[in-house]
């Protein structure tokens, strides 16, 4: 497939100019992987060879949040796309894998389940397996006997999925658990393989055409001048194109997810290697822990306007699990998302373009979502509102439907021993997640999206897992006999067991494939 971003040459005289130079704005996270997907897909040395320029600005200067990223199945098959092996990729990022996320005392204090990246069961005549379970709940068990990743999880097992699909290995995907600060590095380098020119300095001036009030040009602190047809805002929160220039506006998401701040500390790693992410729930808020193959991230996510900066520090820190390994870092956000993500010739991708929380890991999911939507869209010429109007409805179903997911996490709650947890269970939700709730609470039933990130099956681990039983379930289980469906449920979860057996420890595997001593 070739994209429209040929040389202007043979253009007619008052036609829109071609896109032939797209300048990115910042590294860190999102700066390298925009600059290495586009390179890789539109640019001269890669699958488009429309011969694209890339061109990288960041300055040494200006620091990244850098706290650890845990990650989603999508970002293997990004990796598989640009062309990143990923055994040099997980020994150079000191990456583990992660097949799922634990939350412990969401629905209850001392409650744990885990959401993973996988199926619950199997299902029968066209029926998901949760009907069943919900009928025969009193002799079933825990619902996370029936899914392979979770017992796998339970024991630190780890082993890449069968590509037999008629395996019960076949039935879970897998993401990753990286050291930022390596990341970014790494994928500079396979960017700049790609063909991206990398320029050192900070912008102090932006050029805007007076006629139409695009972006035209940037100039560096040194003077240097850097042109281009269409920029890429990678500058995180301060958003110095989307918002300083174009003053495109913020939609403030504060009054369902009232978290504002964050304080992250690495620490020495104790216990086994656990191929999943933890996330705690607190007084006022939720504490993250991310096990890499040389440390544990860790992080609380928090309301100032319940708990203090000094409080959850404190609770930070009393939980770690091993030697504190640096200070801790304080960060301030409002949830939510710019009103435009692609605004002009300005598109606005990572943390410029937006924040949700690190709850379920969509971070770097949003930053590969704007870049394959971009990709996908990227204009025959600079008279883009078509594309810009398409791209901005898209990410705007994106961002809509993860912000939905974690009010779910908040919202679907027993806990009332703090004005934090009450305030969250007597939220007023959005429309859009009230009904949802109402449906499954009713009849087990959860709509499923024609697009969106979180599936059915992850519906059902957070909605299950908190304590969200449904009155009824399916009609056609009723008729199905019992001592069958017993026997079923017996031969899946010692089925479950031995194929999660079967694999091997996690460190062991890591060990072995990439290079996990090193790293250490």
């Amino acid at each position: 497939m070739t994209y429209g971003v040929a040389s202007n040459e043979g253009t007619p005289s008052g036609a829109a100019k071609r896109i032939n130079h797209v300048v990115v704005v910042g590294g860190g996270t999102a700066g390298w992987m925009t600059a290495a997907g586009l390179a890789h897909m539109l640019g001269a040395s890669g699958l488009g060879q429309a011969g694209l320029k890339v061109t990288l600005i960041e300055s040494e200067a200006i620091g990244v949040v850098g706290v650890g990223e845990a990650t989603l199945p999508h970002i293997k098959a990004f990796n598989d796309t640009i062309g990143i092996n990923e055994a040099e990729f997980m020994a150079a990022t000191s990456a583990t894998f992660k097949l799922g996320i634990e939350f412990v005392d969401w629905g209850r204090k001392g409650d744990s389940y885990i959401h993973p990246f996988g199926e619950f069961g199997l299902p029968n005549e066209g029926v998901a397996f949760h009907h069943y379970w919900r009928k025969f709940a009193d002799v079933a068990g825990p619902l996370d006997d029936y899914s392979l990743p979770v017992v796998a999880c339970r024991n630190a097992k780890f082993q890449p999925p069968s590509e037999d699909p008629r395996s019960v290995l076949s039935t879970y995907r897998y993401a990753y658990q990286f050291d930022t600060l390596q990341y970014a590095p790494f994928m500079r380098s396979h960017a700049e393989k790609k063909g991206v020119t990398r320029i050192e300095g900070k912008v102090v001036d932006v050029a805007l055409d007076p006629d139409d009030g695009r972006v035209t040009e940037l100039t560096l602190e040194n003077g240097q001048s850097v042109a281009g047809d269409l920029f890429i805002d990678c500058t995180g929160f301060f958003g110095l194109l989307i918002e300083k220039q174009l003053e495109t506006g913020y939609d403030d998401w504060s009054e369902w997810l009232p978290a504002d701040r964050a304080v992250a500390v690495p620490c020495e790693s104790a216990g086994p290697l656990l191929p999943y992410t933890r996330a705690t729930a607190h007084e006022a808020g939720w504490s993250w822990r991310i096990p890499l193959q040389h440390r544990t991230g860790n992080g609380h996510v928090y309301s100032s306007q319940f708990l203090s900066d000094d409080a959850a520090c404190d609770t930070l820190l009393g939980g770690l699990e091993g030697g504190r390994l640096a200070d801790p870092r304080f960060l301030r956000f409002v949830t939510g998302k710019r009103r435009k993500l692609w605004n002009k010739n300005v598109v606005a991708i990572g943390l410029s373009g937006g924040f949700l929380e690190p709850l379920e890991s969509t971070s770097i999911y949003l930053i590969q979502e704007g870049i394959s939507k971009l990709v996908e869209l990227f204009p025959q010429d600079q008279d883009c509102a078509v594309e810009t109007r398409e791209y901005n409805y898209w990410m705007d179903l994106q961002f809509e439907r993860i912000r939905d997911f974690l009010i779910l996490h908040y919202h679907a709650t027993q806990r009332d021993d703090s004005d934090f947890w009450n305030h969250m269970r007597n939220l007023k939700v959005p429309d859009s997640l009230q009904e949802r709730l109402e449906l499954f609470r009713a009849h087990g039933h959860v709509s499923a999206y024609e697009h969106g990130l979180f599936l059915v099956p992850s519906w059902i681990a957070v909605l299950i897992g908190q304590r969200v039983i449904p009155q009824g379930f399916d009609a056609r289980v009723a008729g199905t006999p019992e001592a069958h469906v017993k026997q079923h449920l017996a031969g899946l979860r010692d089925h479950m067991s031995k194929a999660a057996g079967s694999m091997e420890d996690h460190a062991t595997f890591l060990r072995r494939y990439a290079q996990m001593s090193d790293a250490a």
